[in-house]
């Protein structure tokens, strides 16, 4: 069952989860831009009307195909504040999520870690897309200083974090105005954004990355107990990586690698179900849901123990991806118990709140974006003057010192986004991601199976997928 309607194009298509924010990237493709312009156009303008999913200062990966087959990832990942320790949190025992005393990695300006969206949107721009930086901010600079209207989504999330944005009164005074949550269809004006988003199109990153807008998040930082400093900011560093790849059944899978988990993972599970025949097990059967939940379980026990940034960690992705090791494993699921799984053990040779958005436009360019400011309204956090609001990532990091995610001064964060593409026969066959934290790869690997092994148009395929 459905709940939205395929839409078809022929010249280009740009989705989000945001009207507006898709009529931004679709703008950019009328301009004469491609694929790359539309996906970061969107990205900018989800900033603006989807506020509580991501921010200029926040972390993503931008998985890249170009018509002539090159393809990329860009990791603009955040990074571990160089005043963090790996003790600087009180972890609540008996919990195996990253909950700590007092929420403070989650609410709060010791919550947030070096972002990197801005940086990341700029290079994809500069290096592959056609129009300037201006240019693809333009829509987000215009609702921003017009207003838009309060979807019943942002009014959800906002009621959910409303005693928390309380605590900062310069998120508050937008996002609660008159001190009461929106209604829907009520408008949102951010005129300190609209101003902030214009410099940076007249500037470029560096008024972030090298100026004003830099110095003040140290300011605010420094004025309230907050770990980053002007050195975390310019020091911050985008990395373009080459994309890890597996295949499903005679589909490629291409994804961001590492410090994604998500991709990695997917391919993982993939190889493990290549064992099995789902399409004659059937959709949401007991055997497909359990056979899906066992290799989920395998996954992630392998996710806890080897995966993390890849500058600290030797992440053994090639074995992780192998169907070698696949072929080891799959003997261990029982496919009439459940069971619980260690991580495998490689050879001594071997060492709720994030967006969306797939573009492609008529000369075969693909991008699949997927970006995040972490938990809702992030860490709540309005730099006073820039309408900025600031990720709350660190809570993403093992509190628990000594282990493969522990915190760690410049460590890059560990993720679970899962931006594919996936190609039949070399030629594109589908873009797909979705927000959903832990749950992100899972339910990317769900809907692709759904096409793959069930037949399900792609709209049926994500509807059906567990991201709940």
């Amino acid at each position: 069952m459905t709940f939205k309607q395929p839409a078809v194009a022929s010249k280009g298509m740009v989705t989000s989860n945001h009207p507006l924010a898709s009529l931004a990237g679709t703008e950019m493709l009328v301009k004469g831009g491609n694929a790359v312009d539309a996906a970061i156009a969107t990205m900018f303008a989800l900033t603006v009307v989807e506020p509580m999913m991501v921010t200029i200062f926040g972390a993503g990966f931008v998985n890249i195909r170009l018509a002539d087959g090159t393809s990329t990832v860009i990791d603009n990942y955040v990074t571990v504040p160089g005043r963090a320790t790996p003790d600087m949190f009180q972890p609540i025992p008996g919990r195996i999520d990253h909950k700590v005393k007092d929420e403070l990695n989650e609410v709060g300006h010791r919550s947030v870690a070096t972002g990197g969206t801005l940086l990341g949107w700029a290079t994809a721009i500069e290096k592959y897309g056609r129009l300037s930086l201006g240019e693809v901010m333009e829509p987000a600079i215009r609702f921003a200083r017009d207003g838009f209207r309060v979807s019943p989504y942002l009014q959800a999330i906002t009621r959910m974090q409303e005693d928390n944005i309380r605590r900062f009164p310069a998120t508050s005074e937008v996002f609660l105005p008159g001190g009461r949550v929106p209604e829907v269809g009520s408008r949102i004006v951010r005129a300190d954004y609209s101003r902030t988003l214009a410099a940076i199109a007249e500037h470029g990153p560096d008024y972030l990355y090298h100026g004003p807008l830099g110095h003040a998040i140290a300011a605010d930082m420094a004025a309230n107990g907050g770990l980053i400093t002007m050195d975390d900011i310019e020091g911050y560093r985008v990395f373009e990586r080459e994309p890890v790849r597996g295949t499903y059944r005679g589909h490629e899978i291409i994804g961001p690698p590492p410090p994604s988990s998500g991709p990695l993972h997917i391919i993982q599970m993939f190889n493990l179900l290549e064992g099995f025949d789902l399409r004659a097990m059937g959709f949401g059967t007991v055997e497909t849901v359990h056979l899906w939940a066992e290799v989920m379980k395998l996954a992630f026990a392998d996710r806890h123990e080897y995966v993390a940034d890849p500058a600290s960690t030797a992440v053994p992705v090639s074995w992780l991806t192998s169907r070698a090791y696949a072929d080891e494993r799959r003997p261990d699921i029982d496919t009439a118990r459940c069971k619980q799984y260690a991580h495998g053990v490689p050879a001594a040779s071997l060492v709720e709140s994030t967006t969306h958005c797939c573009a492609m436009d008529d000369e075969g360019n693909i991008v699949a974006t997927t970006n995040t400011l972490h938990m809702g309204f992030g860490s709540k956090v309005t730099v006073p003057g820039t309408g900025m609001l600031l990720n709350d990532c660190m809570e993403l990091m093992d509190p628990n010192p000594g282990r493969t995610n522990s915190i760690a001064p410049g460590k890059r964060v560990l993720s679970s986004m899962s931006p594919c593409i996936v190609m039949r026969d070399g030629q594109p066959f589908m873009t797909l991601g979705t927000p959903g934290g832990l749950k992100i790869f899972g339910a990317v690997a769900q809907a692709i199976s759904n096409v793959i092994d069930h037949q399900m148009p792609l709209q049926e395929a994500l509807g059906s997928a567990d991201v709940g």
